[in-house]
């Protein structure tokens, strides 16, 4: 009797997470997850499921992030029927997350579909709707902590703390073998770095056969600060960005990071360490959750009840209007927005209005995916395309890598030892191929075999009965691997039309730009002929 388990997402990329595993006649899923990042990656979204929803019986999800959630309710709108098990934490995040999702999903097919009818183009529908991330939440079973979970047909599950985010766990999975010991499987899900604020340090146990391990920051070494020093440095980069009637802007995902930043911000105020200024928090998502994590303040380190509510200077702006508000305030401000990647939501309206701004910054503070908006910040581009226009980027852009929700590459390497020994194999999941590589290397240093470390692709399959990792390869996979890491056309295109603005600037009469556009449009009708 096999045992299946398919790669959906995660694979050779960061985001989609979604493992598929087949027993016994049964199918059903770790994490359920969104892809994120260039247009050709975001398509697979759109796409079929490379398995049938209808035949799923439950899903195990490791914690609320989107990208490893956010396709549950479309799972649900094609016939899945089963529950989903979380943690409190993870439920009580989504139960807004969800809807939130399909809400911003609702509002980017608007906006496309009005350019798809100008253009005569056909019109598209949203993934799920708000109303779909709601009516999902009916279906969530919540499971305590290190505590055994009966699946059914002598399956079992067991949820450990992963110090990622509220209520985030790495995954204990036991199938029953005829005649033989169980099957036991680790999947990571996202490991938080150690000395967090808000959990404990990361914790699982040892001896599996088979683990999954997530390599965001393979191969990074981040600095190894206090709370204090972080916090220090964090005042710097605030104090500079309001000097001279300078005007702060913070992308930050809306769980977790968006209350570390609060937090922090907080403890400065109170020490005199920063001005105290304004605040703006532009996020319905990010005020849901910082509720949650004052009602969970008893569960979480550094955290009193109301702090995070009641800081002096802190605006909550939930509607429409009182977002737009905000434009009217060009100095002496902080503003936090979503999404942290820059690639949805209300941040990307306060960039089209600030990053032309000499006396603004943006201060960057977790990963940014290949393709999105914040990682063409973080390169260093001169314009950037946001909502259909060219914006010329005159504000500061900085970098604090300092609040990652994501153990760094010191700390994956620390929490694989611990893990050992793996029995059969440990599959690298859930980074770019760069990060992938450096884990994999590593890895091997601490002593694991280098034959049982193995990096899957995307729609990659293994047959976890076997005693040593030997992958099918599949040659129908969605996306070819060097599709998921490099920017599309759609960045060229963008950048083309950037450069092409920005040289036609440079010719210092029309007959010159006359002469340049007839050259392309040569170039053009030369490719139809």
């Amino acid at each position: 009797m096999s045992t299946i388990l398919k790669f959906c997402g995660a694979a050779g990329t960061v985001t989609g997470s979604c493992y598929l595993i087949r027993h016994a006649g049964r199918q059903f899923l770790v994490d359920c997850g969104m892809f994120q990042g260039t247009k050709r990656v975001k398509e697979l979204n759109y796409g079929d499921f490379p398995f049938d929803p209808t035949a799923i019986s439950f899903v195990l999800l490791t914690h609320a992030h989107i990208d490893h959630a956010g396709l549950i309710p479309k799972l649900i709108r094609q016939g899945f029927e089963g529950p989903v098990y979380a943690t409190g934490g993870t439920r009580d995040l989504l139960s807004f997350m969800l809807a939130d999702s399909g809400y911003i999903q609702e509002r980017e097919v608007q906006f496309l579909n009005r350019r798809n009818q100008q253009c005569g183009r056909p019109t598209v529908k949203p993934i799920y709707t708000r109303a779909d991330g709601a009516d999902a939440l009916t279906r969530f079973r919540t499971v305590e902590y290190e505590t055994w979970c009966d699946l059914g047909h002598g399956m079992r599950a067991r949820f450990w703390n992963a110090g990622h985010i509220l209520g985030s766990a790495s995954i204990e999975l036991e199938i029953p073998q005829d005649g033989r010991a169980p099957l036991s499987i680790l999947f990571s899900g996202d490991i938080g770095p150690d000395h967090k604020a808000f959990h404990p340090d990361p914790e699982a146990p040892t001896d599996f056969d088979w683990v999954l391990c997530e390599a965001t920051y393979g191969g990074v070494s981040r600095p190894d600060v206090t709370p204090a020093e972080r916090r220090e440095r964090f005042a710097v980069e605030v104090e500079r960005a309001l000097a001279d009637d300078g005007i702060l802007l913070i992308p930050a995902f809306a769980v977790e990071r968006t209350q570390e930043l609060l937090l922090d911000l907080l403890a400065l105020q109170r020490a005199g360490r920063i001005r105290r200024t304004s605040v703006f928090l532009d996020s319905p998502l990010a005020i849901r959750a910082t509720e949650v994590f004052s009602a969970h303040a008893g569960e979480l380190e550094e955290v009193k009840h109301g702090d995070l509510l009641h800081m002096p200077g802190l605006r909550f702006t939930e509607t429409v209007d009182e977002s737009k508000a905000i434009a009217k305030i060009t100095s002496g401000a902080i503003i936090l927005a979503a999404s942290g990647m820059c690639d949805a939501g209300r941040v990307r309206h306060h960039l089209k209005r600030l990053l032309w701004r000499r006396n603004a910054t943006v201060l960057l503070v977790g990963h940014q995916a290949s393709g999105t908006l914040g990682s063409l910040l973080d390169q260093g581009r001169k314009s950037v395309r946001i909502m259909g226009e060219d914006v010329k980027v005159r504000a500061h852009i900085r970098r604090i890598d300092l609040y990652s929700g994501h153990a760094d590459g010191d700390e994956l390497v620390r929490w694989l030892r611990e893990r050992l020994p793996v029995r059969r194999g440990l599959f690298l999941v859930h980074g770019e191929l760069d990060r992938l590589e450096a884990l994999r290397r590593e890895a091997v240093e601490i002593g694991c075999d280098p034959d049982r470390v193995i990096v899957p692709a995307l729609d990659d399959e293994v047959d976890l009965t076997q005693p040593a990792p030997a992958l099918d390869r599949k040659a129908d996979r969605r996306l070819a691997q060097q599709d998921l890491s490099r920017l599309d056309w759609h960045n060229d295109l963008a950048q083309f039309s950037i450069d092409l603005r920005e040289e036609l600037d440079k010719i210092p009469d029309e007959r010159g730009r006359g002469a340049l556009l007839r050259r392309l449009r040569r170039a053009l009708e030369a490719t139809d002929a």
